[in-house]
């Protein structure tokens, strides 16, 4: 990842959110399941390689073919496109983890 801002405000927002649990639980156990959670959260969405998933899901199992650019020109600044698969899939599976923290969290 060319620029880890993102990464590192994410890993920051983390720690908020872990001692906000640890204050309001006063569990060890739920901060760190906390912290479970959110490593993968962050692994899942702001870490993956955007330029290999950054295609239709009918694409991902193909090589990805790299575009022969010039030495001195930029490349494309595609963060995020939006397709309706990975949007899914990644709400459901995103969806059911976060419920299942939550759930976890709040007994």
């Amino acid at each position: 990842m060319a620029d880890d801002a993102a990464l590192r405000k994410s890993v920051v927002c983390l720690a908020a959110i872990m001692v906000v649990v640890g204050l309001c639980t006063y569990s060890f156990k739920k901060m760190m399941a906390t912290y479970i959670f959110g490593m993968f959260a962050i692994a899942g969405i702001v870490l993956p390689d955007w330029e290999f998933f950054d295609r239709p899901v009918s694409q991902w199992t193909s090589p990805l073919s790299v575009p022969q650019m010039l030495p001195h020109s930029p490349p494309t600044p595609t963060r995020f496109r939006f397709y309706p698969i990975r949007t899914i899939v990644y709400t459901i599976i995103y969806g059911y983890a976060f419920y299942k923290w939550w759930v976890y969290i709040s007994t």
